[in-house]
């Protein structure tokens, strides 16, 4: 019986998964791997909120397997010492990976293939699996390895096609007596975010069609209203690879409409993060355009940003929904990355690293090329726009409602006042449990401006 080893990564599904089924197609038997990999743990990416929904991911992984007569092994270490172990151990031939763009990924894929060397076990890298189209199938005329606008790439993307969608398996054979680690379970992990959702696949699926036949609709209308929550909310799931971002843009264009053709515009956006890293890895932790800033660093600025007290309502609300939850509405990202690295003038990696410390989506290629689009250190051809949260209140939330749900000491405020408490007078003012601005939006405004050389 020939076998094949399929390391898991971020691709924890059945459905419309291209190295599965190849793996599926090649041997008759197949081990289904995860291994829960020290390097996470020491590049300190494990945190709390995303090990519990990686719990979930798994439990509902192993789940389908079972259903289809297999079952999934764990494994803790090294992810290239385990995968040889494995091989060894089955006597596999191949052992198969979806290709990622971050460093890790790059140092896992090499240290696996030196693993393997001369162990008569090949290495098969498929692309394609985590986004919708691989990083570098398109690439800019002129010798460019990457696009670094997202326009001319969405074109060339929209003109690729994104290939077509597999099926889950309906059978998984697995050899016997092969050796696992025990699941990892999520009530014993600590310190999660008290609204954190669940993950997995089913759970991801139900998701995804919840949403395909009603919200995403008014998608193109809607997915700036922060109080309306008319997102998808498939960020974890596309993190994990629970839903397959091909087949979300398949399903999303059978649907069509602007709503669909808005919502696969983001996905595009994703893919777009992912080529950039995959041609410019430093860009996770190095600015990808310097601006040669001399950032500040106030602790009490800082931790006011952390903590949802900065004064100022929206930035406020967006950070302790991210600490509630365990996730942020996009809008209320990007402004709170811009009022922690313009009208603070503090280090996108500050923002950056304080996000991946509580996000169940933390991605190093949204997350950080995200931050550094904000900051005016990525992508972004404006990169000194400044977002003012007064102005972004007042049109993204004009009733209030999003402060009102997550700054409660506000909630007594009508419409958009909520947004400005600092202007009530006397007794309204004093009785209110709610700090003054930490900094004046006009001198902060004024101080980047000079920072960046534009006064």
């Amino acid at each position: 019986m020939s076998v094949a080893v399929v390391l898991f990564t971020s691709d924890l599904r059945l459905h419309d998964n291209p190295v599965l089924r190849a793996a599926l197609k090649e041997a008759d038997e197949i081990v289904p791997l995860f291994v829960r990999d020290d390097a996470v743990h020491r590049a300190g990416f494990d945190a709390p909120n995303r090990l519990a929904f990686l719990a979930d991911c798994l439990a509902a992984l192993d789940a389908g397997l079972r259903h289809r007569g297999g079952l999934l092994i764990v494994r803790r270490g090294g992810a290239a010492a385990a995968a040889r172990r494995v091989a060894e151990e089955t006597g596999a031939a191949s052992v198969h990976v979806a290709a990622g763009v971050s460093r890790y990924a790059a140092r896992r894929e090499e240290r696996i293939r030196e693993a393997l060397a001369g162990t008569g076990c090949e290495l098969r890298v498929h692309d394609a699996v985590v986004t919708a189209l691989a990083p570098g199938r398109v690439v800019p005329t002129g010798g460019k390895d990457h696009f670094a606008v997202f326009t001319p790439y969405f074109r060339r993307w929209e003109a690729e096609g994104v290939r077509g969608t597999l099926t889950a398996p309906r059978t998984v054979r697995v050899p016997d007596g092969v050796a696992s680690d025990p699941l990892p379970d999520r009530d014993t992990v600590k310190n999660l975010s008290p609204g954190l959702a669940r993950g997995g696949e089913d759970e991801g699926r139900k998701l995804v069609t919840s949403w395909l036949n009603g919200p995403m609709a008014d998608y193109e209308t809607g997915h700036d209203d922060l109080a309306g929550d008319a997102t998808s909310r498939l960020s974890p799931h596309l993190h994990f690879g629970t839903v397959s971002a091909a087949e979300l843009v398949h399903r999303a264009r059978e649907k069509g409409g602007p709503g669909g053709e808005a919502f696969v515009r983001q996905l595009a956006w994703r893919d777009f993060h992912h080529q950039v890293l995959a041609d410019r890895p430093d860009a996770s932790w190095s600015d990808y355009r310097p601006r040669h800033d001399r950032w500040r660093s106030d602790a009490d600025e800082i931790d006011a940003w952390k903590s949802g007290l900065t004064g100022y309502p929206l930035v406020d609300a967006a950070m302790r929904q991210l600490a509630h939850e365990g996730w942020m509405h996009n809008r209320g990202r990007m402004l709170a990355a811009s009022f922690l690295t313009k009208t603070l003038y503090v280090d996108w990696r500050v923002g950056a690293r304080h996000f991946l410390d509580l996000l169940v989506d933390g991605d190093v290629a949204n997350n950080q090329l995200n931050w550094q689009w904000v900051a005016g250190t990525g992508t972004d051809t404006r990169p000194n726009r400044v977002l003012n949260p007064v102005i972004q209140g007042k049109r993204f939330d004009p009733r209030g409602d999003y402060v009102r749900r997550w700054v409660p000491e506000l909630a007594e405020l009508e419409g958009a006042a909520i947004h400005e408490p600092w202007k009530l007078q006397g007794l309204d003012r004093a009785g209110l449990d709610y700090p003054d601005p930490v900094v004046d939006l006009a001198e902060a405004r004024s101080r980047f401006e000079r920072a960046r050389g534009l006064d």
